[in-house]
C-alpha cells in the first residue's frame, strides 16, 4: 500500500462528515470533546496550525481512528 500525506484540510472534511454523520452540532461536539467551539470551527476549516492534542480529542470523540506508520530503519543508520 503505498504511503499517503494527509491534509488539515482533509482532516477537517473527515471531522465534519463525522460530526455531521453523528448528528451533532458544532458546539455539542466541542463539548463531547472538551474543546471550545472556535476550536471545532477552526478545525473543520482546515486550519494548519490546530493543536495536534485537541485534534486527536477531537477525532477520538468522534469514535476515528488515526494510524501512524513510521519509516522503515534506513540501512547502517546507527541507533541512539
Amino acid at each position: 500500500m503505498a504511503r499517503r500525506n494527509i491534509t488539515p484540510a482533509e482532516i477537517g472534511n473527515i471531522v465534519r462528515t463525522a460530526r455531521k454523520a453523528a448528528g451533532l452540532r458544532q458546539d455539542e461536539l466541542a463539548g463531547a470533546a472538551g474543546v471550545g467551539l472556535r476550536f471545532i470551527v477552526d478545525l473543520e476549516a482546515g486550519k494548519p496550525t490546530a493543536q495536534i492534542g485537541k485534534t486527536l480529542q477531537v477525532l477520538a470523540a468522534l469514535g476515528c481512528s488515526v494510524d501512524i506508520t513510521p519509516p522503515p530503519e534506513a540501512k547502517g543508520a546507527r541507533k541512539a
